[in-house]
C-alpha cells in the first residue's frame, strides 16, 4: 500500500539541521571505529544472555535477562567521548528504553523533540551503523518504509522497525541484544514523513496489507526460510486482530501456516497454540489436526498425538504423513511403556 507523499515533520531550518546531524554523525562513527579497533587485550565488557528462540514477535521473554542487559549498557558509548579517566555519570532510568518483548533495550544518546512517532507508510530518513556481517541492513544513509519492505524479514530488520516505532525525530540512540557482543547498533531518525496507525486503516485496507503479508511469507516459506515467513504470518495476524467480530476468515489460514513454521523452527508448544487457535473455528481442519498432533508427539504427549492423527485418518485414510507420524508415535509410546515396565520391576526385585 502506497501513502500519499506527505511533508516531512519539522521541515523548517532543514538545511543547518541537516549539516550539524552530518557532524554528529560523523563524531559518532569515529568513536565506533575507535572501538571496533580496540586492542584485544583491553578490558571490554560483555552480555552472556540466553535467547528464548522465537520469530513470530516472541524473542524474548526474561525481565532479570533485560536488567542485566541494562547494566551491560550503562556508559559503553560514552567511553568513545571522553577520556580514560573520566568517571562516568550514571545513567537515568528515562535515558533506557526496554523493548516490551525483551528483544533488546534501546539507550538514548540525544534525545528528539516533538511527539510524533513514525507509523503504518511513514518514510523514515535514518543515519544507521554498526549492524553484524549479514544482516541485510545498509549502513550510512537511508530511507526505510514503516510496514513495507523486504528489509523488515531479517531479524535485524524487525528489531529496527520496533525501535523506529518508539522514536522522535532527531533522535538519537543505540541498540543492544542480549547475546550481541559487538558494538551497540546505532540509529539516527532524521526525519519522517507522516503515516498511519493501524486503527486508523479502514477493514479492507487491513485485509489488502495482511495478504500482501502471507503471500510475502509464502514465498520465504517455499524458499526454505520459515523464520521470515513467521514474521510475515505474524504481523498480518495482528492487523486482522483488530477487526470486529467475526474476523477475517484469513485468520484460519495464516495460524495454520504459523503452526507450520513454527514446527520447523523447533518450538511445539507455540504449534500447539497456532493450531488450537485454527481448530477453534475450524474443527475438522485436517493440516491442523496433523500439525497439532506432530507437536504434541514432539512435547510427549502421546495420547493426545495418536488422538489427532487417529482424527485425521478418519477423514482421509489414504493420508501417508499422518500415517507414518502415527507409526512413530505407536513406536515411542511401546518404548515408553518397556521402560516403565522395566523400572517397575527394578522397584520390587
Amino acid at each position: 500500500m502506497e501513502t500519499p507523499p506527505v511533508n516531512s515533520v519539522g521541515e523548517k531550518d532543514t538545511s543547518q539541521q541537516q549539516q550539524q546531524w552530518e557532524k554528529n554523525s560523523r563524531e559518532n562513527l569515529d568513536s565506533t571505529t575507535q572501538i571496533r579497533q580496540r586492542p584485544r587485550d583491553s578490558p571490554t565488557e560483555s552480555l552472556e544472555l540466553t535467547v528464548s528462540p522465537d520469530p513470530a514477535s516472541q524473542i524474548l521473554e526474561n525481565p532479570q535477562g533485560t536488567e542485566k542487559l541494562a547494566s551491560g549498557l550503562e556508559g559503553d558509548s560514552d567511553k568513545s567521548h571522553g577520556s580514560a579517566g573520566e568517571r562516568l555519570e550514571p545513567l537515568q532510568a528515562s535515558d533506557l528504553w526496554y523493548c516490551p518483548d525483551g528483544s533488546f533495550v534501546k539507550k538514548i544518546i540525544i534525545r528528539g523533540h516533538g511527539l510524533d512517532k513514525p507509523k503504518l507508510g511513514s518514510r523514515c530518513r535514518v543515519l544507521a551503523f554498526g549492524f553484524p556481517f549479514g544482516s541485510g541492513l545498509p549502513e550510512g544513509w537511508t530511507e526505510l518504509t514503516m510496514g513495507l519492505g523486504s528489509w523488515r524479514e531479517e531479524t535485524w530488520g524487525e528489531l529496527v522497525e520496533k525501535c523506529l516505532e518508539f522514536m522522535c525525530q532527531g533522535e538519537e540512540a543505540e541498540l543492544q541484544l542480549p547475546g550481541h557482543s559487538g558494538p551497540p547498533v546505532r540509529l539516527t531518525l532524521v526525519s519522517f514523513t507522516q503515516g498511519r496507525d493501524s486503527w486508523e486503516l479502514d477493514a479492507s485496507e487491513k485485509e489488502a496489507l495482511a495478504r500482501e503479508e502471507r503471500a510475502r511469507g509464502t514465498e520465504l516459506f517455499r524458499a526454505g526460510n520459515p523464520e521470515g515467513a513467521a514474521r510475515c504470518y505474524g504481523r498480518a495476524l495482528r492487523l486482522l486482530l483488530t477487526l470486529p467480530p467475526p474476523g477475517s476468515p484469513e485468520r484460519t489460514v495464516l495460524h495454520a501456516n504459523l503452526a507450520a513454521c513454527q514446527l520447523l523452527l523447533g518450538q511445539p508448544q507455540l504449534a500447539t497454540q497456532s493450531c488450537n487457535r485454527v481448530l477453534e473455528r475450524e474443527p475438522g481442519h485436517l493440516k491442523a489436526l496433523y500439525r497439532r498432533g506432530v507437536a504434541q508427539a514432539a512435547l510427549g504427549n502421546l495420547e493426545k498425538a495418536t488422538a489427532d492423527l487417529r482424527k485425521v485418518l478418519a477423514v482421509d485414510p489414504k493420508n501417508r504423513a499422518a500415517q507414518e507420524e502415527l507409526g512413530k508415535v505407536i513406536i515411542q509410546g511401546k518404548k515408553q511403556d518397556a521402560g516403565l515396565a522395566q523400572g517397575l520391576r527394578k522397584m520390587f526385585c
